[in-house]
């Protein structure tokens, strides 16, 4: 074996040397962007940690009852969230739905057009594929290395691993809804003399909506996944009293927010899955 070792190819010094050349040439974008997320997180954490806690209860029960049309999910929605509340998780929480709504925003904003790009043209899904399939298989620790490198300790750090690794699920969801739209609609379209643009929002959209709102449910529960590991580059939220509770070994702080993260889980999810799946 050492005649095959002892040619090793350079593949973390390459890595280096692309992170150091972007360190020297490119940290203008990086800062801008790290400005633009601080922005979007300040402001989620403005409107959810401004008003009273009740205040923004009633606000997720509205919008339970806007989406769902249950009361029965409304009732549970409030029942989770006065649950987390007497638990004393409510700071966390809110942070940890800043960094969810984030994730959404950035993912289905970057995610959703590049689908659609891709389910048109097949030769660049072909290109995108083995590098989505990498990033939904790296593992998420080595995305903290190079987002600690461009934008430090902090909430932008820990949304940016979040992005790289949830952003596939959108695309590929929206490249499965785009690309599967009947070609009898296409050609009904056609016939009518619409344009492309206009077979796009009127047709393709609308038939890919329930695989792009997968997308996005698929997005947040992902994003949640990412909660504890994004606290170990000082995000804020849920997975902080869970890393706590893991280096101090205290069983009780780990069950306590653990379950936090599994009820908003939960009531997330029953709020922005699909109709038809109740």
């Amino acid at each position: 074996m050492d005649w095959l070792t002892g040619s090793k190819i350079p593949v973390g010094k390459w890595s280096k040397a692309v992170v150091d050349w972007l360190i020297d040439n490119a940290s203008w974008f990086f800062d801008g962007l790290a400005n633009i997320l601080d922005a979007m997180i300040d402001a989620f954490l403005w409107v959810l940690q401004t008003p009273h806690p009740f205040i923004v209860v009633a606000a997720f029960a509205g919008l339970a009852w806007y989406l769902r049309r249950s009361l029965t999910v409304v009732a549970f929605t409030i029942l989770c969230f006065m649950f987390i509340i007497n638990q004393g998780y409510w700071e966390e929480t809110t942070e940890t739905l800043t960094l969810v709504l984030s994730a959404c925003v950035v993912c289905m904003a970057v995610g959703v057009p590049i689908g659609i790009a891709a389910a048109h043209r097949p030769k660049l899904y072909a290109v995108l594929r083995p590098i989505l399939d990498l990033m939904q298989t790296l593992p998420t620790f080595v995305y903290l290395i190079p987002a600690i490198v461009f934008f430090g300790i902090g909430m932008v750090p820990g949304l940016i691993a979040t992005t790289i690794f949830v952003v596939p699920a959108p695309i590929r969801l929206t490249h499965l809804g785009i690309s599967s739209t009947p070609k009898s609609l296409l050609e009904a379209g056609e016939a009518f003399g619409a344009t492309g643009s206009q077979l796009l929002w009127k047709v393709e959209l609308p038939y890919a909506m329930p695989q792009i709102m997968a997308g996005l449910t698929q997005t947040i529960m992902l994003s949640l996944s990412m909660v504890v590991i994004a606290a170990l580059v000082g995000a804020d939220g849920l997975g902080v009293p869970v890393v706590r509770a893991l280096n101090s070994v205290n069983t009780a702080l780990g069950f306590e927010a653990g379950f936090v993260i599994v009820i908003l889980a939960i009531v997330l999810d029953r709020l922005f899955r699909a109709k038809d799946g109740g």
